[in-house]
């Protein structure tokens, strides 16, 4: 992952993010990886340029510009993990919604046995996502996680075989899709936001969001799919 990459993604996640029709995301490595992480002659210029006392883009920052963009997506997003993924391409699929993650994969952060530590997101993102004693653990031992124990303690979706990985997050992707977009629109605003309020607040702003949907066409639609037996036909309004 370099400048040009990280730049080129987030303007695609936001592209296709702006389009009509589009219900979920599906973000793959192509080749047999997902990512080998970030370009290591931009990490070396990054210190180089820090050490001489140059202007420099730090990397954090271009790998903050994709990550900001996966996590403003305004549909749901899944991440296909193909075995690899280390440090900066950890990080970048920790603002996903969902992580499939292939069963022999290389997956952690390993800054710490390099010289600095993850600053792409994994010290606030991770948290969130396991609790601090377990990002605490992956975080300052530098080690990949074990697929199986990342299944357990939620921090993904799935585990795969690696040929696997790019099918099951298509459809998992494929069956977010299916359900009424504003719905899953507003039910993500809530969560995402759900330890940001003590529960009372959070509560309140669960039932703002969705007394809106009340007076929509897919309201109605759901229900009465439901009541006469066939398939509904939402279309976001």
């Amino acid at each position: 992952m370099n400048e040009d990459l990280l730049t080129d993604l987030a303007t695609a996640i936001e592209t296709v993010d702006d389009e009509d029709g589009v219900r979920a995301i599906a973000l793959l490595g192509e080749g047999p990886v997902f990512s080998a992480g970030m370009d290591l002659e931009l990490m070396r210029e990054c210190g180089a340029a820090a050490r001489d006392g140059r202007d420099f883009e730090n990397a954090g920052g271009l790998l903050q510009t994709a990550t900001d963009a996966i996590a403003s997506a305004q549909v749901p997003t899944v991440v296909g993990i193909k075995r690899s993924a280390p440090a900066g391409a950890f990080e970048l699929t920790l603002p996903a919604d969902f992580r499939v993650l292939s069963n022999e994969a290389n997956y952690g952060v390993i800054e710490v046995k390099l010289g600095t530590f993850p600053h792409g997101g994994a010290t606030q993102r991770l948290p969130r996502l396991v609790g601090l004693a377990r990002a605490k653990e992956i975080v300052l031992t530098g080690e990949f996680v074990d697929p199986a124990e990342a299944l357990q303690m939620g921090l993904v979706t799935e585990t795969c075989p690696a040929p696997e990985v790019d099918d099951r997050a298509r459809a998992l992707a494929d069956s977010l899709a299916e359900n009424a977009p504003l719905g899953v629109q507003q039910a993500r605003t809530a969560l995402d936001t759900a330890f940001d309020h003590p529960l009372a607040e959070g509560l309140a702003r669960e039932q703002e969001l969705a007394d809106p949907l009340y007076e929509t066409h897919d309201y109605a639609e759901g229900f009465a799919a439901r009541t006469d037996g066939h398939d509904p036909s939402f279309e976001g309004r």
